[in-house]
């Protein structure tokens, strides 16, 4: 049975990198960027925050590898005419601790609100189902095979540009009902040709943008995915997918697979989902983890509802034949508690509690949760303390607001570079 110590071990990667501990900072949105879509003292601010509370790793919130294709208008964007100076300070705060810090990269597809008026894209033209609430999400279109060409091109870009900046690494996002998601997924990639039909075609994509990144940058700069479990949906992405995703990835010179699940349509990265599947509250993606690593060939992280160290440490425990999880990511419990790490090796808080809506409604409750998490991060990005108190309904009319405001800021940027 692993002990508290274990969650202080280094962790030496494939490509020979070392993590300082076994905690990683998972990946949240944090909607805080400057004009311009950029990094500005928001996020320094934050970062600072949780490198100096202990994470070994600290994996940023998604970095857009296109302009027009944003998950909210207060996201980064990270292409060839960026300021990479505000990029290197951002990963200058993040490495402040002595860890790791690396660029989640993504490309949000068909998951885009309608009010961000961008054209939303996807391997088909399959909407998000919400439903009263589908209308917030744009309609997609199918990308042609030379859109798909100049995604796996942009990827390959902003790994590059990131490593330029100063970051220990990328992690490319294939989860969460995401583009490289979707294109795993039968039930958003109808696509009959090279890139859809058999798991080899959906997978397709991520395996590209794989050697695309892995092509562009240095073997010491880690690379690493974020794959869903599965999709939590009847007919979708399953972990025996999964696992053969996994098996074709062991070749490619992949650092680390973190294993999440869900998408905005069954969000089980919340620990909940469509009600076809049962899954545990804390840390909820454990099981899945211990049997993927099985088949990998590299480390597995998993995130997903971790707030207590006791459930933290149960979680690095192997199964029987000795294989199992070697990395952990928190995200929540992090923006309530941003020193967790420290006070989990000082032995001065067990646990951390994590403000939730509880609203019955599906949609709307997953949208209350991460407006409460979004109002703490906003307080640590002003070097406020965490106030974990807020009413839900309070929480999500301010992030509107906020919103709403960025909103017009992100619109006048796109004007502005397309004039």
């Amino acid at each position: 049975m692993p002990h508290a110590d274990s969650l202080f071990e280094s962790l030496t990667l494939p490509n020979g990198q070392i993590l300082p501990n076994r905690l990683a900072k998972a990946a949240m949105e944090e909607n805080l960027a400057d004009y311009g879509q950029v990094p500005g003292e928001r996020l320094f601010a934050l970062y600072r925050q949780w490198a100096d509370g202990g994470v070994g790793t600290i994996i940023t919130g998604n970095v857009m590898v296109a302009p027009d294709a944003m998950t909210g208008p207060g996201g980064v964007v990270l292409q060839d005419d960026s300021n990479l100076a505000a990029f290197a300070h951002w990963a200058e705060q993040g490495r402040s601790g002595g860890g790791h810090i690396w660029m989640q990269i993504n490309h949000p597809g068909r998951q885009i609100f309608a009010n961000m008026g961008e054209q939303a894209v996807a391997p088909s033209d399959v909407a998000v189902d919400l439903g009263k609430h589908s209308h917030l999400m744009a309609q997609p279109k199918a990308l042609t095979q030379s859109e798909i060409e100049d995604i796996i091109t942009r990827f390959g870009n902003t790994a590059q540009l990131a490593e330029q900046a100063g970051f220990n690494g990328v992690q490319i996002h294939a989860a969460h009902g995401y583009l490289l998601s979707q294109f795993l997924s039968p039930l958003t990639n109808k696509r009959d040709d090279q890139w859809g039909g058999p798991l080899e075609n959906r997978a397709r994509l991520l395996l590209s943008i794989v050697k695309e990144v892995r092509g562009k940058v240095g073997a010491e700069f880690c690379v690493s995915i974020k794959l869903n479990s599965a999709d939590f949906q009847k007919g979708g992405f399953t972990v025996e997918e999964a696992e053969q995703v996994v098996a074709m990835l062991n070749p490619l010179g992949v650092d680390c697979i973190e294993l999440s699940g869900g998408s905005y349509e069954s969000p089980a990265m919340q620990g909940a989902t469509d009600g076809s599947t049962s899954i545990k509250r804390e840390a909820y993606f454990v099981d899945f983890a211990r049997r993927i690593a099985r088949t990998a060939q590299m480390p597995i992280m998993v995130t997903g509802g971790i707030t207590k160290r006791s459930v933290a440490i149960a979680a690095l425990e192997k199964d029987e034949a000795g294989f199992g999880v070697s990395l952990l990511g928190i995200a929540r419990a992090l923006a309530f508690a941003p020193d967790l790490p420290n006070q989990w090796k000082a032995d001065q808080l067990k646990d951390v509690h994590v403000a939730e809506s509880g609203w019955s409604n599906q949609t709307l409750g997953a949208l209350a949760n991460m407006a409460l998490t979004k109002a703490q991060l906003e307080r640590l990005a002003q070097n406020k303390a965490p106030k974990p108190g807020i009413w839900p309904i309070v929480a999500l009319i301010a992030d509107r607001m906020r919103g709403n405001k960025r909103l017009k800021s992100y619109r006048a940027w796109r004007d502005s570079a397309s004039a």
